[in-house]
C-alpha cells in the first residue's frame, strides 16, 4: 500500500494547502487517492475529500485503539492506489509527554513515511538545525524528505536548498513560493468549510495547478512507493441489510460536520439516510428519526430563521415523540434562539434556552462523559463515553426543569457539569460522538428509531 505522513515542524506551516495540492494533482493523474486526517476534524476532511474524491478517514489516538486505527486505514484504503495522511500540529506534538498519541506515532503504527512542511519565511541557515533536530529526535521515525513552504523567491529558495545539501542528508521535494492566491479563507472554527466556500473546487484545482508546478510528484510517489508492506486485517464486509427506516439529516450550508463513517455506520445499522436542506426545504422528508450535526448555524441564522415552515415541522415531530439526535450546531438550532453580533434569530425552539455566541472558545477539545440520567439509547455498561467539542456558543436562560444525560468528567458540555439535554426522544449535545468501538452509538440510535416507529404505528 504506498501511503505517506503530511507533517510539519508546527501549526499553521502550510500543510494542510499542500496536502489538498497533493490530493488533487495525483486525482489528476488518474490515481485513486485515499485522504486521511489524524484528529478531530471535520473541515480538512470536507476539503480533502473534495480534492481526492473519495471521503476522508480521521485516525484519532483519543477515540480509538491501535488496532483500530489500523484496520479502519485498511478499509477505507481498499481500492486506492496513493493513501494521503495529513496530520495535525507539528510531528511530534501531542497530549501526552511520550509522544504516544502524536504524529510520530501514527506514523509508526501505519509505517508512514514522512514529508516535512516547513514555513520557511525568515528562515537560511536556521533551517538545517531544525531539520536535524527532527531527524535525531526519534530515529524510528522516517522523515524521507521536506516541502518547503511560503519562500521569498527564486533566491530564497536557492540559498535554502544549499543549506540543506551541505548540512544535511535530507531530500527536497519541492519548494512552493509565498502566494495569495494559495490562501484558504478562515473563520473562527478554522477554514471556511467545503460546503460553504464557493468555487472550491475552482479554488483546489489552482492550489493543485500550483503544487504540481513547485513539487516533484514523481518523487513524492517513489517515497509513499518506499512505505514498508502493510499487513492489513483480514476479513471480509458484511453485505448492508436492506434498510427498514429512514433517518434524515441535515446537510447544507449551515450543518455538516458528519463523519463518513457514522453515516456509514447508520447504514450497516438499517437505515436509509436521506438529506434535507434547512435553508431551503419547506417540510421535513417522511423520516422516522433525524440527525443533525454541527456546522455554523450563527453564520445562517437570518436564512434558518426565514424558514419557519421547516422550523414549525421539526418542532411538531419533536413534540410528536420523533427520535432526533443533535449535536454542537444542531443543539443550537434545537433551542429558542440564537444572538450573534448584536442579531437575535429565532430557532426551533423544541429547547427551553436561549444561544449566544461568543468571541473566544466556550468548549474546545476531547471530552469524556459519565451516563448518569435518561440515555434514550444507552451504552451496553455505564463506562464513560469519549468524544470531542469546539464551540463558540454557550446557552443562557436554561430552564432548571431539563434533564441530562452525561455528567462530563472532561471538557465543558453545556454549563461544565452536564451535557446531552434529553426532552422527549430528543438528545442534544455538544459533544460530538464517533461512531467506534469505544461506543457504537449509531446502531442503537437505529434500534431506537426502530422501536419508536413501530409504538407509533402500533398506536
Amino acid at each position: 500500500m504506498n501511503r505517506l505522513l503530511i507533517s510539519a515542524a508546527h501549526k499553521s506551516s502550510g500543510k494542510t494547502t499542500v496536502s489538498l495540492g497533493l490530493c488533487a494533482a495525483f486525482h489528476r493523474r488518474g490515481l485513486a487517492v485515499q485522504p486521511y486526517k489524524k484528529g478531530p476534524d471535520y473541515i480538512d476532511p470536507m476539503w480533502l475529500g473534495l480534492a481526492s474524491g473519495r471521503s476522508c478517514e480521521n485516525l484519532d489516538f483519543y477515540l480509538m485503539q491501535p488496532a483500530e486505527i489500523r484496520a479502519r486505514f485498511a478499509q477505507r484504503a481498499r481500492g486506492a492506489d496513493l493513501a494521503i495522511v495529513e496530520g495535525n500540529k507539528g510531528l511530534y506534538d501531542g497530549l501526552d509527554l511520550d509522544g504516544s498519541n502524536s504524529n510520530a506515532a501514527l506514523a509508526k503504527l501505519l509505517g508512514l513515511p514522512v514529508i516535512l512542511v516547513i514555513d520557511a519565511r525568515g528562515m537560511t541557515r536556521g533551517i538545517a538545525p531544525l531539520i536535524l533536530g527532527y531527524q535525531a529526535f526519534d530515529s524510528q521515525v522516517n522523515i524521507a524528505g521536506v516541502i518547503l513552504n511560503q519562500l521569498g523567491g527564486s533566491r530564497h529558495e536557492a540559498k535554502l536548498r544549499a543549506v540543506i545539501e551541505h548540512y544535511t542528508d535530507i531530500e527536497v521535494l519541492g519548494a512552493v513560493h509565498h502566494d495569495p492566491s494559495m490562501g484558504m479563507v478562515e473563520r473562527h472554527l478554522g477554514l471556511i468549510p467545503a460546503n460553504e466556500a464557493g468555487g472550491a473546487a475552482a479554488k483546489i484545482d489552482a492550489i493543485a495547478s500550483l503544487v504540481a508546478a513547485q513539487v516533484d510528484l514523481d518523487r513524492v510517489a517513489e517515497v509513499a512507493a518506499s512505505a514498508a508492506p502493510f499487513t492489513a486485517p483480514s476479513g471480509v464486509l458484511p453485505a448492508l441489510p436492506g434498510p427498514d427506516v429512514r433517518i434524515g439529516y441535515a446537510r447544507d450550508a449551515a450543518f455538516g460536520f458528519y463523519y463518513p463513517g457514522d453515516l456509514d455506520a447508520l447504514r450497516a445499522a438499517g437505515a436509509e439516510i436521506i438529506a434535507f436542506d434547512t435553508l431551503k426545504d419547506a417540510r421535513l422528508p417522511a423520516v422516522d428519526g433525524v440527525f443533525i450535526g454541527g456546522g455554523f448555524p450563527e453564520v445562517h441564522m437570518q436564512a434558518l430563521e426565514s424558514n419557519h415552515t421547516l422550523r414549525e415541522d421539526l418542532h411538531r415531530a419533536i413534540e410528536a415523540g420523533m427520535p432526533v439526535y443533535a449535536e454542537c450546531g444542531g443543539l443550537m438550532y434545537l433551542t429558542r434562539s440564537l444572538s450573534w453580533h448584536g442579531q437575535r434569530c429565532e430557532m426551533v425552539g423544541v429547547l427551553p434556552a436561549d444561544t449566544v455566541m461568543h468571541e473566544r472558545p466556550q468548549g474546545r477539545g476531547y471530552v469524556r462523559l459519565r451516563p448518569v440520567g435518561p440515555e434514550l439509547w444507552p451504552s451496553p455498561s455505564p463506562a464513560e463515553i469519549r468524544g470531542h467539542e469546539f464551540h463558540y456558543s454557550s446557552l443562557e436562560n436554561v430552564s432548571p426543569d431539563l434533564e441530562y444525560a452525561y455528567e462530563v468528567v472532561r471538557g465543558t458540555g453545556i454549563d461544565g457539569r452536564r451535557d446531552g439535554i434529553v426532552y422527549k426522544n430528543t438528545l442534544a449535545c455538544y459533544s460530538h460522538m464517533r461512531d467506534l468501538e469505544s461506543s457504537h452509538w449509531a446502531a442503537r440510535f437505529v434500534a431506537f428509531v426502530r422501536a419508536s416507529a413501530k409504538l407509533r404505528a402500533a398506536g
